[in-house]
């Protein structure tokens, strides 16, 4: 194998492109072996090169070139001009007045600035960016969908009015055959009878020609001619055509009667999108991206609970998720296929206040009457936190583990949120910046506490 062109081999001298790298020129940025490191000193006699160790490469600072004296470095940074300037400025006085700094000082600053400002576009602008991306990619897809859908709707629109025209079609085309008929009937009975009268002139002509051949004067008295009667003509039957008088619809007129689009539009939200966060979770780096909110919700499945009310929702994973309502049941339940997994009664047999699914899956729920707030765990439920003179409500899982609880004072006077770990009493908050209380305190209204992605607490 070709140590030059293996994979992996380690790195070779730019040079000889044999012997292993040990040193590096920061001036050039050269990889060099020690035995080449003359050769490339003695190149380019003008340069001062920089020759360290490889592993401390990029470490020797490169000075910038004065502009006005040749070959200078340029050590010091002229704040007022923006310039960086050698000694002979500085000795010459063409910076007399103003403010000086060094220029490691100023570049530092500088670096500091630049590794900010990537920071900021690593981890905020650029994923705000690659988000505001996949949500117009989305709204895309859902142009096309609900365009798809529209001509959808105007084709099915079409195919009734082809089968509503059909129908009429058909329908004026049977008229026009009974009326047809009708006329058919009349001519043929009235050819009919003509057809009986020319019969009977037939026979009477025949009759008197047979009288007027013979000399037997009996049968020339005995003719009796019917010719008055044959004078008086039968009535001409002429029959009248219907004719199709197609209704006159305009261009406009006819779109009104089929239907008409209404008018699309594109607008511009200037905050419309709100730029990431930079705090993280201790468990940021596992946590999933962020969904767009569904324009118009899809039903994905209907559940009966049984519950005449239904009062909590719960996810307990993408597939499951727990309810509770007005008895003392708590039941999970397929999204996807909406069946009943779990039924789970409380211990004191009173409704669930609120319930709670942890990240390891686990669910808690309050039990205002008995003043405890309870786990359950292997369709066992434990009880984990018992007050005395205040009774639970709302209860949230934080990300950290931890157990956000609204309580009540037994007297109905006071109201506070209490963040536990496991049974113990971390953290109490009851007033705002204001003094003001967090909750309403009628015992009538329900009490709500989240945590957004951002780790505050909203209640």
């Amino acid at each position: 194998m070709d140590p030059r062109t293996s994979t992996q081999d380690v790195m070779r001298c730019d040079l000889c492109e044999t012997a292993v790298v040990q040193m590096h020129c920061d001036t050039c940025l050269v990889n060099l072996c020690k035995a080449c490191v003359g050769e490339h000193i003695s190149t380019g006699e003008s340069k001062d090169h920089k020759v360290v160790k490889f592993q401390d490469r990029n470490s020797t600072h490169i000075y910038p070139t004065c502009t006005t004296h040749d070959k200078k470095q340029c050590e010091m940074y002229c704040t007022q001009c923006d310039i960086p300037v050698c000694i002979s400025c500085v000795a010459l006085n063409q910076h007399l007045g103003h403010e000086l700094s060094k220029i490691l000082q100023v570049l530092n600053e500088k670096k500091g600035m630049i590794i900010k400002q990537r920071n900021e576009l690593n981890e905020t602008i650029y994923p705000t960016y690659q988000d505001i991306a996949s949500d117009v990619q989305n709204r895309k897809s859902q142009l096309e969908k609900e365009y798809g859908d529209l001509s959808t709707v105007i084709t099915k629109h079409g195919q009734d009015w082809h089968r509503e025209i059909d129908k009429l079609v058909k329908k004026l085309k049977a008229e026009v055959v009974e009326m047809k008929n009708t006329q058919l009937q009349t001519l043929q009975k009235h050819l009919d009878e003509i057809n009986n009268i020319i019969s009977d002139i037939k026979d009477e002509i025949n009759s008197m020609e047979t009288a007027t051949d013979t000399n037997d004067l009996s049968k020339l008295f005995s003719v009796t001619s019917n010719v008055h009667i044959y004078r008086n003509l039968p009535h001409k039957i002429i029959p009248s055509f219907p004719k199709f008088i197609p209704g006159k619809i305009q261009g406009e007129e006819r779109r009104k009667m089929f239907g008409a689009l209404s008018s699309s539009s594109l607008t511009s939200n200037k905050h419309g999108y709100s730029m990431k966060t930079t705090q993280k979770s201790p468990e940021a780096g596992s946590s999933p991206p962020v969904k767009q909110l569904l324009d118009q919700p899809e039903t994905v499945t209907n559940i009966d609970t049984g519950y005449k009310q239904l009062y909590n929702l719960a996810c307990s994973s993408d597939e499951e998720i727990w309810t509770s309502g007005n008895d003392n049941t708590m039941k999970l339940y397929s999204i996807n296929q909406g069946s009943q997994l779990k039924s789970i009664t409380t211990t004191s047999g009173e409704t669930p206040w609120n319930i709670a699914v942890t990240k390891s899956g686990y669910l808690f729920y309050t039990d205002y009457s008995e003043k405890t707030v309870n786990i359950v765990k292997n369709e066992k439920i434990e009880e984990v936190i018992r007050l005395r003179n205040w009774r639970p409500k709302g209860v949230c899982s934080a990300s950290s583990g931890d157990l956000l609880v609204i309580m009540d004072s037994v007297d109905y006077k006071q109201t506070k949120v209490v963040r536990y770990s496991g049974s113990t009493e971390k953290h109490t908050i009851q007033f705002d910046d204001k003094v003001k209380h967090l909750y309403s305190l009628s015992s009538r209204f329900p009490r709500y506490i989240t945590e957004n992605r951002n780790l505050d607490i909203c209640v």
